[in-house]
């Protein structure tokens, strides 16, 4: 393995500043409540707005600045979003009878959860994909309460439009014009004009990421996101043009995102540095595509298709591109948030409107976690019943483990049914 281009370390020496400020937010939250939310808001935003809930009229106002082909698309999107989801679903079963002894019957019901918020960040670019992304799954799951919030555009009281209406398409029932580490505390505790919620998902900056991680327990998470990343696996079949296009769409995410080429061509991995370079001149968001590139980007040039696959499972990165001409590699990649197969297959396509959900696991954290999906929506609980033959038939069982265990009541409740039944 030699690098072409290597990263630079990101910086930690914030670290612990934010947690100290993260805690700080959210214990104001849950001490002051709404209060705390209009400081914050005024603060970080210039928001005044004393009613957090987004009204109908404001949605309809939204919707009045929208073009006809910013509703067909948002609404294609959506449709295409809805019906991955709903097709993920027809995958969750109940398990609705097992016997293993007679006279018994096992089982699961699949039970989507009461309530959950869905974070949709503002920040440099309105992200109303993301509303889509996170909305949609948990009303197809059937969530009986979904939630949004999002930060107010700086320096007004109104979240973007676009999000304002993706999130109305998408389906959510109540809409807060609320953003930051305060969003996920009054989503996590609740406030006189917010109700908590059961689960939280989205992505966000570095103190949203670090409220929900210490919101975990109080409240469930999706996971906790950090800088987006794309991984493209090419040989020398890929364009190096395409290539240096997708790194640079990761790129303007954030100074802090990262983009990563595992080649074995060393002519491949050359062109797309040189391709990126010559596209930044061209690109709007240069300022900060180019800064994340500079700093984050990698070339990594692999001996072999082999140390290929084991540099990018090592990765685990939130976007896999396999750009190769021989495909029977692809069930060795086993770490990735999504998988994007082809060099028609661009990883664009899944921030947008392919249908698969962009929500993703960063920081490596593919190695054990998916997307969001329906499922991060549901919950697969048991159930079982026991005849009385049944009961016979397994109650010394249990005693004798009990025992085992020295934890007598718990051999005394089944011996009693022994007894008694």
């Amino acid at each position: 393995m030699e690098y072409l281009k290597k990263a630079m370390i990101r910086p930690a020496e914030t670290l612990a500043e934010c947690k100290k400020n993260v805690a700080g937010i959210i214990q104001n939250v849950r001490e002051r409540g709404d209060e705390a939310l209009l400081e914050y808001n005024n603060r970080f935003d210039g928001n005044a707005r004393t009613s957090f809930r987004v009204s109908r009229e404001e949605l309809d106002a939204a919707y009045a600045k929208m073009t006809d082909q910013e509703l067909a698309d948002l609404r294609q999107a959506a449709d295409n979003i809805r019906t991955f989801a709903q097709a993920q679903l027809g995958c969750l079963t109940e398990l609705k009878k097992l016997t293993i002894i007679p006279g018994s019957e096992l089982g699961h019901r699949v039970i989507p959860v009461e309530s959950c918020g869905c974070y949709v960040p503002g920040g440099s670019y309105p992200l109303f994909s993301s509303a889509l992304m996170l909305v949609i799954p948990a009303k197809v799951a059937g969530v009986k309460r979904v939630a949004a919030c999002s930060p107010a555009v700086k320096g007004t009281e109104s979240i973007n439009y676009k999000t304002l209406v993706a999130m109305d398409i998408a389906g959510a029932d109540e809409i807060y014009t609320v953003g930051g580490a305060q969003g996920i505390a009054a989503f996590s505790y609740g406030t006189a004009q917010i109700p908590p919620v059961d689960v939280i998902v989205g992505p966000g900056n570095q103190y949203v990421a670090e409220a929900k991680r210490q919101c975990y327990g109080q409240v469930g998470i999706d996971f906790v996101a950090g800088p987006s990343e794309v991984l493209a696996l090419a040989d020398e079949s890929a364009d190096p043009r395409i290539l240096a296009a997708d790194m640079l769409a990761q790129s303007e995410h954030d100074r802090l995102a990262k983009g990563i080429v595992v080649t074995t061509s060393r002519e491949l991995g050359m062109a797309v540095i040189a391709a990126v370079e010559t596209q930044l001149t061209a690109l709007e968001t240069a300022g900060i595509a180019s800064a994340s590139w500079t700093n984050y980007g990698e070339v990594i040039l692999a001996s072999d298709m082999d140390e290929a696959v084991k540099i990018s499972n090592e990765y685990a990165p939130e976007h896999l591109e396999v750009i190769v001409k021989d495909e029977s590699i692809l069930p060795k990649l086993v770490n990735f948030g999504s998988l994007f197969i082809g060099q028609e297959t661009g990883e664009v396509f899944g921030d947008y409107a392919s249908g698969t959900n962009h929500t993703l696991p960063t920081a490596r954290a593919a190695r054990y976690a998916g997307g969001v999906w329906v499922g991060t929506f549901l919950k697969v609980c048991s159930f079982q019943r026991y005849q009385p033959a049944a009961m016979h038939s397994i109650a010394a069982l249990v005693s004798r483990m009990a025992r085992g265990e020295g934890l007598i009541a718990h051999a005394r409740a089944a011996e009693l049914r022994m007894e008694l039944l």
